[in-house]
């Protein structure tokens, strides 16, 4: 009896084996293109919280990390992740060692000059931060606004808001002066404060996507942010588009962006452009 039992278990595992197995083989690839390891998406993950990170098992995590966990399962890959920092990241690209990176990576016309960029994931859109949920530029002329020197806006707002705008180095200083109630606005990224609120950071602030306004052209057209890829790889290149195109498509990445407590209309992204 004993020996029958061991005999139908044996069964019962080799059949759940060869089903497995199948179950890869009929897997086909949406594209055909070559990676820097075959059966592997090999990622640069830049710590970059929402966008990017590497969880504790090891696998790419954030918004980025799970588009890219979307794309290779379109193209029956898996995914292997390389913490980096973001300084390395690029040249981990340029040197072969990985296929792309993640981390919110703007589409600029400078970084397209050493790496390819996918198509637009999302925008990176501008956020205001107040105790009273102001949604436009309008609403915080004449108050005292804070923000941070490199972003998009800065140039449009220092016309609009004038000396009632004050420059940070860093979005940590900024957020100081707001929390201790010594600035009434601050302009920020949205995502990187909805993912603070998560935290537990901002307590008492509403943080709000900005309305479009013309004269601060980052809240009409913010910047869109993509993958970079191996510049030489251009089948890899156009299976990313692809793909990303069909993401968008389906809802896929609408619906990643509010599985990481993001606003869904940044999917909406518009023609792809780069910043100049």
């Amino acid at each position: 009896m004993k020996r029958n039992i061991l005999a139908m278990t044996a069964g019962a595992l080799a059949a759940c084996c060869l089903g497995t197995a199948a179950s890869a083989q009929d897997c086909k690839p949406a594209h055909a293109f070559e990676t820097v390891e075959k059966g592997f998406l090999t990622v640069s993950t830049t710590t970059y919280a929402p966008f990017s990170y590497v969880d504790k098992d090891g696998s790419v995590g954030g918004v980025d990390g799970d588009i890219v966990e979307a794309i290779a399962k379109l193209e029956c890959l898996k995914v292997k992740a390389v913490a980096t920092d973001p300084s390395a990241a690029i040249q981990y690209i340029l040197t072969g060692r990985s296929d792309l990176s993640t981390g919110d990576w703007y589409r600029t016309a400078e970084r397209a000059k050493v790496v390819g960029l996918s198509g637009p994931l999302y925008t990176d859109q501008m956020g205001i931060y107040s105790k009273d949920g102001y949604k436009s530029v309008k609403e915080i002329e004449g108050k005292s606004v804070g923000t941070v020197q490199g972003y998009l806006w800065v140039a449009d707002l220092q016309k609009v808001l004038g000396a009632k705008l004050k420059l940070y180095p860093n979005s940590s200083g900024l957020s100081k002066d707001l929390e201790a109630g010594r600035l009434e606005v601050g302009v920020d990224g949205y995502a990187s404060g909805a993912y603070a609120r998560t935290e537990g950071g901002f307590k008492g602030l509403k943080i709000e996507v900005s309305a479009p306004d013309e004269r601060v052209r980052a809240t009409v057209k913010a910047a869109q942010a993509g993958l970079p890829y191996t510049k030489g790889n251009a089948a890899l290149g156009k299976a990313l588009d692809a793909d990303i195109a069909t993401l968008h498509k389906d809802g896929t990445i609408a619906s990643i962006l509010k599985k990481h407590k993001l606003d869904a209309s940044a999917a909406e992204v518009g023609e792809p452009r780069l910043v100049e």
